[in-house]
């Protein structure tokens, strides 16, 4: 029994701390008006105070105004240390959990904070007070108050879990950014815990006093978009007269061209609402928009307007009856050549791995010689820059494969009108940033990214076989693996664009005559697939979003039909490579069979 009463004592016992420390939690120290003879002597009803600019004065004998601006420093040695000097000397740690609240301000142009924050237990036995500055980001006003313990008071470590709150700063600007620190006392030299920063900001004007009592915050609300042929007009809702704005701005861009419109109502028509028309815009294009007051700093609405293409009327029949009777045997001799034509390319096809085509070297010479683009073409007005294209192959299929690729590179960039990126082309800077990374950026940075499949594309070491991919490293280098891991990457950014349901026209594959469907990789399967040469138009209209047919027309561009190409030398060595590529192909099949059997 007495064993029973003793450890119920000893847990009585052990328990009143935390009591008394949960009773500490809830207390709340706002400052006090104290003298500094009561806070000197440690009398009663000084346990927190206020120390004004006044007391500061008769300390020291002078205004600290004047000496040290708006601020108030602390001279512990002056106030406190005259008869313990030690009492200034001791390390105290920085507050903890500095927190800002906005108090009621009747004021609609100004904010009201009070700083909040709790002691560290690290020194509190020494602690002397508080020092609490705001300073205003980018200005020199700085505010400071002071607050001061009495001489002999020791505060216990329980005491962290207080809350000592300031003064209210009052007069802060609203949309306004300020540095709050709050400073323990007393501070050593050289030493930098002793306090603890934060910025705030001080609420708008629209979130204290709402949108329609702010000129600077207030921006339209409701904005309606109709198009009329090629005539655009914006309705917009106007600001409350209150206000005063009288004259607006609409700012429109695209496609790095801007459009600028001055807007002024007539308060007399209508006072609720504007409309205004927005002219020379481009068909077919779309621009984000920004309307606003025309105010210092107002804030801006966005909205988006997209410019319909007009579908122009064809011509009259009556204007082309005339010439029927010369049109019908020009278009009856098209016709046999367009046969003829068919005939020649599926015969080819046939023997594309057979018989080496007729290519002339002067001209694969002259590809070779020239390094400037031989022909410009013209294409839509909207784009300012050409579309750039990220070529990404795998280089397991022999060298032969990569000067394929190379060649292809060579041909889209001197006449399709894009800019290819390829690493082979890049080498300096896949050296500098690295491989991997190189193509993380250009994956990012490209309008379209093409794929080149081909049996080695699925080609996966085997476990242990080191030797192999040590020889491949030596003689095509060490990007390869990158571009094949590169390739990876492009495949898993396919499927995520997929199931979100957003446009896959950025990413295209591609094989070349000598390789097959299968060598598409599953996941590249969603996008849009080419076989090379054939389909270079195809690849030229998904590059530059041109229509190759519309009702009654058909677009035909130069030099990049299926025989046409022949006639460029960057044509002529692109067709050569792919055959000497090819033949390669069938060689290591031939030899990998034989080897099986």
């Amino acid at each position: 029994m007495w064993t029973a009463a003793l450890v119920l004592y000893q847990l009585l016992a052990r328990s009143q701390p935390l009591w008394a420390q949960d009773d500490v939690t809830a207390a709340v120290i706002t400052p006090q008006d104290c003298s500094l003879d009561c806070i000197r002597q440690g009398g009663p009803g000084c346990e927190y105070c206020r120390i004004t600019r006044d007391d500061v004065k008769r300390a020291l004998g002078f205004n600290s105004i004047h000496a040290f601006g708006s601020c108030i420093p602390w001279p512990c040695f002056e106030l406190l240390g005259e008869d313990d000097p030690k009492i200034c000397q001791h390390y105290v740690q920085a507050p903890n959990d500095v927190k800002v609240e906005v108090v009621n301000e009747p004021s609609p142009t100004s904010d009201t904070v009070v700083v909040s924050w709790k002691p560290s237990q690290y020194g509190i036995a020494f602690l002397r007070g508080f020092q609490v500055s705001l300073q205003a980001l980018g200005g020199s006003a700085i505010a400071c108050q002071l607050f001061l313990f009495h001489r002999n008071l020791s505060l216990p470590a329980s005491h962290a879990q207080m809350v000592y709150k300031s003064d209210p700063f009052p007069g802060l600007s609203l949309g306004s950014q300020y540095a709050v620190t709050v400073m323990a006392l007393p501070v050593p030299e050289e030493w930098e815990r002793f306090y603890h920063s934060k910025i705030i900001s001080t609420r708008s004007c629209a979130e204290k006093n709402g949108l329609e009592q702010c000129k600077k915050d207030w921006y339209p609300k409701h904005i309606e978009v109709q198009q009329e042929g090629t005539a655009i007009t914006v309705t917009f809702n106007l600001a409350p007269p209150n206000l005063g704005i009288k004259n607006y701005f609409s700012l429109c861009y695209a496609n790095g061209m801007k459009k600028y419109t001055d807007i002024t109502p007539n308060s007399s028509r209508n006072k609720t609402h504007h409309s205004y028309q927005l002219n020379d815009l481009q068909e077919g294009t779309n621009y984000t928009c920004e309307i606003a007051a025309n105010e210092v700093d107002a804030v801006r609405k966005t909205f988006n307007v997209k410019v319909m293409r007009i579908q122009k009327e064809s011509p009259s029949p009556r204007s082309v009856t005339p010439s029927l009777a010369l049109m019908l045997p020009l278009c009856l001799a098209v016709v046999a050549i367009v046969v003829v034509l068919v005939a020649a390319l599926t015969r080819r096809k046939t023997m594309l791995q057979m018989k080496k085509p007729d290519m002339k070297p002067d001209i694969i010479k002259q590809h070779q010689e020239s390094g400037t683009q031989e022909e410009v073409m013209s294409l839509q007005r909207n784009r300012q820059t050409p579309p750039r294209l990220l070529i990404c192959y795998s280089s397991y299929d022999g060298p032969a494969h990569v000067k394929a690729v190379m060649q292809l590179g060579a041909f889209i960039q001197q006449h399709m009108a894009t800019q290819v990126c390829l690493d082979l082309w890049d080498s300096l800077s896949v050296a500098e940033e690295g491989s991997m990374a190189w193509h993380c950026r250009q994956i990012q940075e490209c309008d379209f990214i093409l794929v080149i499949c081909s049996q080695g594309l699925s080609h996966r070491p085997k476990p242990g076989n080191k030797n192999e991919e040590a020889d491949r490293a030596l003689v095509f280098g060490s990007n390869n693996f990158s571009s094949d891991v590169a390739i990876q990457l492009i495949g898993e950014e396919v499927g995520r664009t997929k199931a979100r349901g957003q446009d896959l026209s950025k990413y295209m594959a591609a094989i070349f005559e000598y390789s097959e469907e299968t060598d598409i990789p599953t996941e590249l399967r969603l996008v849009s697939q080419y076989m090379l040469t054939k389909d270079l138009q195809l690849l030229f209209s998904h590059l530059h979003g041109v229509a190759l047919h519309r009702p009654g027309r058909y677009l035909k561009v130069n030099h990049i039909s299926e025989e046409g190409f022949l006639e460029l030398p960057a044509g002529a060595a692109l067709q050569l490579a792919i055959y000497e590529a090819g033949m390669e192909m069938t060689a290591k099949r031939h030899h990998s069979a034989e080897e099986g059997d």
